[in-house]
């Protein structure tokens, strides 16, 4: 028997089929389509499941279950999707009509907690009980494993550390809020700033390798200027990381787990980013004179939606 594993993302929707070893032995996929109705986008991911299963040489009954990873919140026991605006789906049957052109048990989790499961299962945190994956990109996401499980809080909408409050009066979230962790930790942030200073120091080889235009200015733009030892850039790069250290602290202030996994797109800058942080986050944890969580990259990479949400029951 297999497990089909789905990654919905903005802009592309991925399926592995994951066999009883965690590993995937085909993948499809399909661009992400928004202006159509409901039951279409479903019929859509259900065309490409069953065409994967095919090219991998199976059939429908070999499958045993179906597990759906989302860049927002679902329900567990009904299977409905409370929320998922890159969808455009609010308080959708995505179980029920999925059933309806493939009759298997299918689970929906939020796209982070899959990663965490995944991650603690196939990953760079497999053997441990507790871990926490945060997930550094356009925002930060974050899940959470205790006791080999998902920890999601009393109404299934916990692990939000992207939008733990930092500062009242801060920088405005796309939530509504000011001053949510994201806005100071995630690449969207980090560019922020670098905007910024640039705005006072133009000299800084952070707009020169932009090709002198701040709207062209990336992450890995500031992670190569710093190597340029560009002050500018190492100045910005320094701010973000003691933001970032403080989220780490944070964690393991509330939570203490095994190891906190980094991933998302900014984790690629590797050694550049783990380094300065295992360096800074202890400063900022309470009881730092006893054994601290180790922190970690993610090694599952594009796989690790696909893999965690096969894992789902």
């Amino acid at each position: 028997m297999i497990r089909v594993g789905i990654d919905v993302g903005g802009t592309g929707i991925k399926v592995g089929i994951v066999d009883d070893k965690i590993q995937i032995i085909r993948e499809g996929s399909i661009p992400t389509v928004t202006d159509i109705p409901f039951e279409e986008q479903v019929k859509r991911i259900v065309d490409c499941v069953l065409s994967t299963v095919e090219k991998a040489g199976l059939s429908s009954d070999d499958i045993e279950s179906v597990g759906v990873g989302i860049p927002g919140i679902a329900s567990s026991e009904t299977g409905e999707i409370i929320k998922c605006t890159n969808m455009g789906w609010n308080h959708v049957p995505f179980r029920e009509v999925f059933r309806r052109y493939l009759d298997k048990p299918v689970y929906i989790d939020n796209d982070a907690n899959v990663a965490a499961l995944a991650e603690s299962v196939a990953g760079v945190s497999a053997g441990t009980t507790s871990s926490v994956f945060i997930t550094i990109g356009t925002g930060i996401g974050s899940g959470i494993i205790i006791n080999g499980q998902i920890w999601k809080g009393a109404h299934g909408i916990g692990g939000e550390l992207g939008h733990t409050i930092l500062d009242l009066d801060g920088v405005p979230c796309t939530c509504g809020n000011h001053g949510c962790l994201e806005r100071y930790c995630s690449a969207t942030a980090l560019i922020r700033m670098a905007r910024e200073a640039v705005a006072e120091h133009p000299e800084s080889k952070i707009l020169s390798i932009a090709g002198g235009d701040p709207s062209k200015i990336e992450a890995k733009t500031v992670f190569d200027a710093s190597k340029a030892n560009d002050e500018t850039a190492i100045a910005v790069y320094q701010r973000y990381i003691s933001f970032l250290a403080q989220a780490v602290a944070s964690v393991i202030n509330l939570l203490d787990p095994e190891v906190i996994v980094l991933g998302g797109g900014v984790s690629k800058a590797g050694k550049d980013l783990l380094d300065p942080l295992v360096r800074e986050f202890p400063q900022y944890v309470l009881f730092n004179d006893q054994p601290l969580p180790a922190v970690r990259l993610a090694v599952l990479g594009s796989e690790a939606g696909m893999i965690g949400a096969s894992m789902l029951s």
